[in-house]
């Protein structure tokens, strides 16, 4: 049985504390800013910065936002992961609320007020709500259509919506900065899938982590194949080290994609065996390996249909291309990760 406990009151003016992990993202991380900046919000707030070792001069724009508003800290994150960073930040945060935001993100301007409004009628440790993957070219505006529908990223609420209350996790959050601290934080031996291992934490403590859909959070996905490919790599390689270590803890909808990935590598290797049965003039049973592939195929191509078919041809034909690259690079990925091999692998996929 989860441990009880009592929240602790949050008496306005209620102070909040955003923590933003940065590492190489000049392309992003001014308008995430920003969106913080920019929230309607009646609280004292500040806005933490854990700045990791950049190369593509990120460190002087955040140095430039840091100099025009005295809201804004930088701080030096030396180990440069996101969970050593937000750890950072939590540890310097002076107001009882902690806003996890994302260099990636940007905050609708009600997006506080909603949610420390909900923290307080809810009684929850986390709230969170949709991450709302916006793309700007054709492939951008594909992946966006991945994640947020359920043949892309799984169906979890926090991509496709869904109604009020509690949940397994949410998309960033916000935290009462009590109850980070009494689960100790975030793991930092967790590079990715921080969230979830965290939100675990809270719930097993007592806690309650609650989802509403009337928190959505702008989201820009990844602007190339091979740069989509290291963060499906990434994250899968962490999701199968979270499966490993915690076997109890995941629903169904994990193990898809790398079942996937193992009957179609799989089918074609005993499809290739036909082929060499054929040429060797014996009767070719093993091109039915064949069928694993073609039904996978079909399945790319009737999700094409039902939920790319209005996004324009050019989005269209993206999306035929994405959802094969997130399935095999994250069902990779898991395989991988479940193990064991993720410290070997995962400094090697990036960002």
């Amino acid at each position: 049985m989860p441990e009880q406990h009592q929240p602790a009151d949050l008496s306005p003016p209620i102070g909040v504390s955003y923590v933003m992990p940065v590492l190489n993202d000049a392309t992003h991380v001014r308008a995430a800013v920003e969106s913080i900046l920019a929230q309607v919000y009646d609280g004292p707030v500040e806005v933490l910065i854990a700045l990791g070792p950049s190369i593509d001069g990120t460190d002087a724009l955040v140095a430039d936002l840091a100099s025009r508003d005295d809201r804004i800290t930088v701080l030096e994150n030396e180990a440069g992961s996101t969970p050593a960073g937000l750890n950072l930040g939590i540890r310097a945060a002076r107001f009882p609320v902690v806003v996890r935001v994302d260099s990636h993100s940007m905050l609708a301007p009600e997006y506080t007020r909603v949610a420390v409004e909900t923290l307080v009628r809810t009684g929850a440790d986390n709230v969170g709500g949709i991450m709302d993957a916006r793309g700007e070219t054709a492939f951008e505006r594909a992946v966006a259509l991945a994640y947020t529908t359920p043949v892309g990223l799984g169906g979890s609420a926090f991509h496709v919506g869904g109604q009020e209350g509690p949940a397994e996790t949410v998309y960033l959050g916000v935290f009462r900065k009590d109850a980070l601290e009494r689960v100790g934080l975030f793991d930092e031996t967790v590079k990715r899938g921080q969230d979830w291992e965290l939100n675990r934490r809270l719930r097993a403590t007592g806690g309650t982590v609650w989802f509403t859909p009337e928190l959505a959070v702008t989201y820009r996905p990844r602007s190339s194949v091979e740069r989509l490919a290291r963060q499906m790599l990434s994250t899968g390689l962490w999701r199968g080290e979270l499966a490993r270590r915690f076997p109890a803890a995941n629903g169904i909808r994990y193990f898809v994609p790398p079942a996937m990935v193992v009957g179609v590598a799989l089918g074609l290797l005993l499809g290739i065996g036909g082929i060499v049965q054929a040429a060797l003039g014996a009767a070719p049973w093993m091109l039915v390996g064949f069928a694993v592939p073609a039904v996978y195929l079909l399945f790319v191509l009737l999700a094409t249909l039902v939920f790319a078919r209005r996004s324009g041809a050019a989005t269209a034909t993206w999306f035929v291309a994405v959802l094969p690259i997130i399935h095999v690079a994250w069902g990779t990925g898991f395989v991988l990760g479940s193990l064991s091999l993720t410290r070997n692998i995962a400094g090697h996929t990036g960002r």
